[in-house]
């Protein structure tokens, strides 16, 4: 009898002293996973920490397969979106010359006759002139010997000079003075010396389709509504036909020119009234920037400087806006008040201030400080 219970307590014994060693190292297993793992996390961070990080730079870093195939798609399909620009435009102008320009010579008035004219050629003129401009005046490049400029910084992907206000453009591959941004519809970037081309037409491209969407709006529902009749009518002469024979089915009630007529109504009111929301919204965007003397580029920019200053109790000041008014009129290149005239309501391929490197005052700016400067 006592035998068998000290067997039984060497059993017992034999068995705690295998639990607690299982513990131990079931323990010990856990704490080397919690070490790799605490040691694994300590390399990730110091291998990708940088003071500069925040949510901005995450997103760019997840979104770069998007941006290069967007880049990619962009430089191959430029000429395309160009095309599409002109073709879109030379409709609604053969629309106008064809259907709409007659029947305004036989029902207006010889005052609203030449009102038309004047203010319709002279829209087209210039919405021709500077998308022509636009498309074909370079945006402006630094140059690529380091030794024509100092104090400036090198452009990481170029290996070059990099001035004040410009950019590397990953589409054209080239840094861009005082870069806005990469227009597909130009198939050009906008720059320091097509910046006044590409807002210009922006400007006359929405104004003259708001001019033909308010023109055309009684065409437009007189067309809408003989479409309709002509889509009611085409189904009693098919409900017709279908008790009748061949040769007895009546002609269509509308001919092939009255057709056409009504749909090309249609489709220029409907596509100027897209295009003048749109482009609309985009040029009040362009213009607010102006006002406040900044490309799209430096808005963003100019936001991340503006909260970092904020917190330091600091107020930030854009170094390159003259307030809104003098904004406008370097923009232009408005030296003088003629040149409202000339620069402005008539087609000019007047270069803006500076080269792009150097963003001394304007001459039309230090006129007006001369005084404040002299006290």
């Amino acid at each position: 009898m006592r035998s068998r219970q000290r067997m039984f307590a060497a059993v017992m014994r034999l068995l705690l002293k295998c639990l607690r060693l299982g513990r131990r190292r079931r323990f010990k297993l856990v704490r080397q996973v919690e070490q790799l793992w605490h040691y694994g996390h300590l390399c990730l961070r110091s291998l990708l920490y940088n003071s500069f990080t925040n949510g901005d730079v995450v997103l760019d870093s997840l979104f770069e397969p998007v941006y290069w195939l967007v880049d990619h798609v962009t430089r191959w399909f430029g000429v395309v979106f160009v095309a599409l620009v002109i073709g879109l435009t030379s409709s609604i102008v053969a629309i106008v010359y064809i259907c709409l320009l007659p029947l305004i010579l036989q029902t207006y008035t010889p005052a609203w006759i030449c009102w038309h004219l004047a203010y319709g050629h002279w829209n087209l003129i210039m919405i021709v002139f500077h998308y022509y401009m636009a498309i074909t005046t370079s945006p402006g490049h630094p140059p690529q010997a380091k030794n024509d400029l100092t104090g400036v910084s090198i452009c990481r992907k170029c290996i070059a000079p990099k001035p004040a206000r410009t950019h590397h453009c990953s589409i054209c591959n080239r840094c861009v003075l005082k870069m806005d941004h990469h227009c597909p519809w130009l198939n050009n970037c906008v720059g320091h010396y097509n910046h006044r081309y590409f807002f210009s037409f922006c400007l006359f491209m929405t104004m003259g389709c708001i001019y033909c969407s308010i023109s055309g709006w009684d065409m437009f529902r007189d067309a809408y509504a003989a479409i309709e009749r002509m889509k009611l009518l085409e189904k009693e002469r098919l409900q017709v036909a279908a008790n009748q024979t061949y040769y007895q089915t009546p002609p269509p009630t509308f001919s092939f020119r009255q057709r056409a007529f009504h749909k090309s109504v249609v489709y220029l009111w409907v596509l100027c009234s897209s295009v003048a929301l749109a482009l609309g919204a985009l040029t009040l965007w362009h213009a607010a920037l102006i006002t406040r003397g900044e490309t799209s580029i430096e808005r963003h920019i100019n936001r991340k400087e503006r909260q970092r200053l904020q917190k330091k109790g600091k107020v930030f000041r854009n170094p390159y806006s003259y307030g809104g008014w003098d904004n406008w009129k370097v923009f232009l290149g408005v030296d003088v008040p003629r040149h409202w005239l000339t620069r402005v309501l008539l087609p000019s391929p007047h270069l803006p201030h500076g080269t792009g490197l150097s963003w001394d005052l304007p001459p039309c700016m230090t006129e007006q400080r001369m005084p404040l400067l002299a006290i």
